[in-house]
Formats: C-alpha cells, sequence, structure tokens
C-alpha cells in the first residue's frame, strides 16, 4: 500500500530523486506552492484569530493582521510567497523581471506595516490588537504604495503572460482556452479589487460604509483568492493538456 502510493505522490510533487537540483526549482511545484500559500492566507489568518481571540468579524485589511497574536502566519506566508516569487524563472525574461518586482514589493509590505489597528496598547475595544508602531505616513503609505505594485504585478502576469502561447489561436487545445479565460477572469478580479481599495483611500466611496464593510479586507481576499487560484492552473494542478 504505502509502496504503490509513493509514485503518485512524487509525480504530484513533481519530486525527482536522482536529480541533484532543488526540489522547489521545478515551476511547476512554485506555481502550485505559490497558488495555495496564497489561496490559505487569508483564511488562516480568520480562522486563527478566531480560535485565539474569538473574534468573528474580519479587521480592516489582511495587512492589519500584522499586529495581532497571528501576526506570524500574515509574515511568513506572505515572505515566502515574496522569495518564492523572486526565484521563479518563468519560460522568458519578462515572466522573471514581473515576478521579480511583485517579490521585491511583497516583502516590503512585510518590512513597511499598514497603520495601527488601536490607538494605544491594551486596547479594551480590540483587545485582539497586541502590538503598537509609531505613527508614520511615509510608512502608511508606501505600504499601500507596495501592496499596490504588487497586486498589479501578478494579475498583469494572469493576463498578459500566462496566456501566452507559441501556438496560433486556432491551433490552440480546449483546455488551453480554458485556462486563458481563468486566467483573464482572475487577472480582471484583480484589477477590480485594486480599483475599490484606492476608491476607498481616496474617499471616491463614503468612508463611513467602506470602514463599516471592512471592503479593504474583501477586496484584498478577491484578489489574493484570484491569482491563487490563477496560479494553480498554471501549475498544471487543474485543466493540464
Amino acid at each position: 500500500m504505502t509502496n504503490s502510493s509513493k509514485p503518485t505522490l512524487n509525480s504530484l510533487l513533481k519530486i525527482d530523486m536522482d536529480d541533484n537540483e532543488i526540489w522547489l526549482t521545478n515551476s511547476s511545484t512554485l506555481r502550485r506552492i505559490i497558488g495555495i500559500s496564497g489561496m490559505a492566507l487569508p483564511v488562516l489568518l480568520y480562522l486563527f484569530l478566531y480560535i485565539d481571540s474569538g473574534l468573528g468579524s474580519p479587521l480592516e485589511s489582511i495587512s492589519h493582521y500584522y499586529y495581532t497574536r497571528v501576526c506570524s502566519i500574515f509574515i511568513v506566508i506572505l515572505s515566502l510567497l515574496a522569495i518564492f516569487l523572486i526565484v521563479y524563472k518563468g519560460k522568458e525574461p519578462i515572466d522573471f523581471y514581473v515576478s521579480l518586482v511583485a517579490g521585491i514589493f511583497a516583502l516590503c509590505v512585510v518590512f513597511f506595516p499598514t497603520d495601527n489597528l488601536a490607538e494605544k496598547c491594551e486596547d479594551l475595544v480590540k483587545t485582539h490588537s497586541v502590538t503598537i508602531l509609531n505613527n508614520s505616513n511615509f510608512r502608511t503609505n508606501f505600504h499601500y504604495a507596495s501592496a499596490g505594485i504588487f497586486l498589479s504585478c501578478l494579475a498583469y502576469m494572469s493576463l498578459f503572460l500566462f496566456t501566452k502561447s507559441k501556438k496560433a489561436p486556432e491551433h490552440r487545445g480546449i483546455k488551453k482556452i480554458i485556462r486563458n479565460r481563468i486566467y483573464r477572469v482572475s487577472g480582471g478580479l484583480m484589477i477590480v479589487a485594486i480599483l475599490v481599495i484606492f476608491s476607498g483611500l481616496l474617499e471616491i466611496i463614503p468612508p463611513v460604509f467602506y470602514k463599516e464593510n471592512e471592503i479593504t479586507f474583501w477586496m484584498e481576499t478577491l484578489a489574493v483568492e484570484s491569482f491563487g487560484f490563477a496560479w494553480l492552473v498554471k501549475g498544471e494542478t487543474i485543466f493540464k493538456d
């Protein structure tokens, strides 16, 4: 039973025991890990903070989980995503450069946290907040810019790089056509999410409505779920030729 399952697991994870290369240099493996990690991030943050503090509603944004007891999940997953994106090579130079920029600015999102979740330590209203940083407009604005560039790069990859093919459109298989539709929908959803978030920051959307409904959190979740699913498809998890 055990022996029969090993080849299947090795094949699924793209592990070649006879190769001297590091396992994670395999592009399909990297794409799958990036996809799974991205999709898991908001779910794990919400779930573990609920277990720890009993908080039943999401925070203002995914980035605000940095100030809670589940900050380790936020930092570790986003840092891993950044590193994987930096080492991701792709098939052409532009794949590497766009992914590199995405990875660098994903790290910047971690290095330059968003604004404080609470205004003071031991806040009785926001007891789940355990960290306070000095207020810094530069840090906050750079965080927003970094997050925007990070998600924009991922949207660009989904819309324009993942959809590329050496075959003419009329010669592409049905699975490639389906994959391209998924990439375009995912990229489009990421762009919509970015535009809604910045509309909220610019107060185009009424601030009270925007904040009360945690729109930043839901738009960020939409964006990371979209890019995660696109990377899973690109990693040949589903709709493989």
